[in-house]
């Protein structure tokens, strides 16, 4: 039973698209001007990501399995941001994702000590939350609308909506301002915008 262990848990298909994504994300994704968001999204949906044109990801981001992965319209990372979707990783809209954090979807189930046989729990974010600098999102987790986990926080159990965590692992240190607070301050944006003179066009 103990030469389970060495067994590759990844079929043939899935090797040929990591070693193909590997080259691709080496050269065609990580070797581009720092502001090319849209042809970064591109490369992803090329892989099977469901990544949304207005994602803002950096070129120093690393994937593996990007076809798990899907991303709202409107999210941003910071710099070396680690996906790693073994299993679903579903990010929502406007979601921040600060330096250095991680999202780990995949684990091994360590009852079974002779094979450690790879499990795959999807982790799912919801809308306006933020994950912040050299934070860790373990599998399983599911971290609320608009929560908020803290600089080098871990989250190995689901987060409430609209609330503040730290530490690690983490802990609840307050309420954040809910969705309708984010409902106002887009409204006054667009009044804003409205309310702005009209740029002039150049001759």
């Amino acid at each position: 039973m103990e030469a389970d262990r060495h067994r590759s848990p990844f079929t043939f298909r899935e090797k040929a698209r990591r070693m193909l994504w590997a080259l691709v994300e080496a050269t065609l994704f990580r070797l581009t001007w720092p502001t090319w968001y849209r042809w970064r999204a591109f490369l992803l949906r090329c892989f099977g990501a469901d990544v949304h044109p207005t994602t803002k990801i950096r070129r120093t981001c690393r994937f593996m399995c990007p076809w798990n992965l899907s991303v709202g319209d409107d999210t941003a990372t910071g710099e070396e941001v680690w996906f790693y979707c073994l299993g679903p990783v579903t990010v929502g809209k406007r979601v921040t994702l600060s330096h250095f954090c991680k999202l780990c979807a995949g684990s091994h189930d360590y009852t079974r000590p002779a094979s450690m046989p790879m499990l795959r729990p999807p982790i799912e974010i919801g809308d306006d939350a933020w994950v912040a600098t050299d934070a860790f999102v373990g599998p399983g987790v599911t971290i609320g609308e608009g929560a908020i986990l803290g600089a080098r926080g871990g989250a190995f159990r689901s987060l409430e909506p609209w609330t503040v965590y730290v530490g690690s692992p983490c802990r609840p240190l307050k309420k954040r301002p809910g969705r309708e607070a984010v409902t106002l301050e887009r409204g006054a944006g667009h009044d804003r915008a409205l309310r702005a003179p009209a740029t002039p066009r150049e001759a």
